[in-house]
């Protein structure tokens, strides 16, 4: 223990609550086999947290604190509804030894990975897909309703009544905490891979808050990509996925300057790019089309995130091959997200024309009315060619949507350039993407 106070148990509390939250849940659902429970039951362990830690300092393992007092919670509410006894022989043990809760050795045994098991549970086919994506991403990657709203582009109650929705639905079906098989397993395995890619997503640009990036969602979810890549080895998509988060992934040092702001991609130092994890995304889509099967959507923009990495200078890119693989993911997965990158390929590749066409048609829609990576690529191609006075104003309407604090101020101060009539940023053309 640490010597504490209010304000650093506060604070130890809401980053154990980032980082651990989702395994708490996990660890403790594997015990009751109810994922709504075990959110709860976590809930509790972290207000406990709040009221002990100030006095008696912060454990030096403070998610095994949490999971054991989890449990303990878990045992007290079985024992008030009366059901303890049927179950005390098989989880007593576990909650009565001591206070030291085991690791978990995912590398030797992936299937036991009670994170896996969390996420096919979530993404049972009881639910609506949209649901067993939210439902994870709110118990597995521990993002708020607000930010889970945001990712899927519908209003914060909507998203709420879902996931309240989807967490009875897997209570009163007494749904099976435990990662399917067969058939069982591949028809789950497109919302799993939806799932970890949003994850992976909020940490690669988050939705809200003072943090461009959230590393430990990152983390999480590219750790999760590659466990689930070896338990269906001869799935291409699991592999397409692993391959685009590990070279994503390689740019996370050279995405913030030191200023905090974003870095886009053309105007990163690209030595600060890992190697070893391109390497690592470049063998994955290797195995992926090795499968002979063809690149699914995950697949395609791997190849795409690819041609960014083999590119040694940011000149040296080859948007025209860029611009026909967004063509094909557009054919295969079409939506308003893929076309808006679309429309910044194309600007690329044959002139910010090309692309504004493109993102008058996605206005005009209106599908991404609220998103500000819309209005803020339309106002960077609006500023290459010329019109500053309808550039800033996109670029100052992405800025009152954003919550990103970083990226709030990036497009304030592009909008602030454009009044100049001269961009801040370099006069060479550069992606509007992240």
């Amino acid at each position: 223990m640490v010597p504490s106070d209010a304000s650093a148990a506060a604070r130890a509390v809401d980053a154990v609550c980032r980082i651990e939250a989702s395994r708490v849940i996990a660890r403790v659902a594997r015990m009751v086999r109810d994922v709504g429970l075990a959110e709860e039951l976590a809930q509790d362990a972290f207000l406990a947290a709040l009221e002990q830690w100030p006095k008696a300092g912060i454990p030096e393992n403070p998610g095994a604190w949490l999971t054991v007092v989890a449990k303990r919670h878990a045992v007290d509410r079985i024992r008030r509804e009366r059901n303890f006894a049927s179950k005390e022989e098989a989880i007593g043990y576990e909650v009565e030894s001591g206070t030291r809760v085991p690791e978990f050795d995912f590398e030797e045994d992936p299937i036991e990975d009670d994170l896996l098991r969390l996420i096919f549970t979530s993404c049972h086919p009881l639910l609506p897909k949209e649901s067993r994506a939210a439902l994870t991403l709110r118990v597995l990657g521990g993002l708020t309703t607000e930010e889970i709203a945001r990712a899927f582009l519908v209003p914060e109650p909507t998203m709420a009544q879902r996931i309240v929705r989807a967490k009875r639905t897997l209570t009163e079906a007494k749904v099976p905490f435990e990662v399917p098989r067969g058939a069982d397993r591949e028809g789950r395995l497109a919302s799993v891979l939806e799932v970890i890619y949003l994850i992976f997503n909020e940490g690669y640009a988050a939705t809200s808050g003072d943090r461009w990036l959230r590393h430990e969602l990152c983390d999480e979810a590219l750790r999760l990509g590659r466990i689930l890549a070896e338990l269906v080895p001869q799935e291409p998509e699991a592999h397409g996925l692993a391959s685009l988060m590990e070279i994503q992934s390689s740019r996370l040092r050279s995405r913030v300057g030191t200023n905090g702001k974003p870095v886009l991609l053309l105007d990163q130092d690209r030595a600060k790019w890992d190697r070893l994890l391109i390497s690592r995304g470049l063998t994955a889509l290797e195995r992926a089309e090795k499968q002979g099967k063809g690149l699914g959507s995950y697949g395609l923009q791997a190849a795409i995130a690819a041609s960014h990495a083999r590119a040694v200078r940011a000149e040296d890119t080859d948007w025209v091959r860029i611009a026909a693989l967004y063509d094909a993911l557009s054919e295969l997965t079409p939506s308003p997200i893929v076309d808006l990158n679309r429309a910044v390929a194309v600007s690329m590749a044959y002139g910010p024309a090309a692309g504004l066409e493109i993102l008058e048609d996605l206005v005009a829609e209106g599908a991404l009315e609220t998103y500000p990576a819309l209005h803020a690529a339309r106002g960077e191609l609006l500023a290459k060619s010329g019109l500053w006075t309808e550039a800033r104003a996109a670029f100052e309407c992405a800025a009152e949507l954003s919550r990103n604090g970083p990226e709030k101020e990036l497009l304030l101060d592009r909008a602030r350039g454009c009044s100049q009539g001269a961009l801040w940023w370099r006069a060479k053309p550069k992606e509007g993407g992240r």
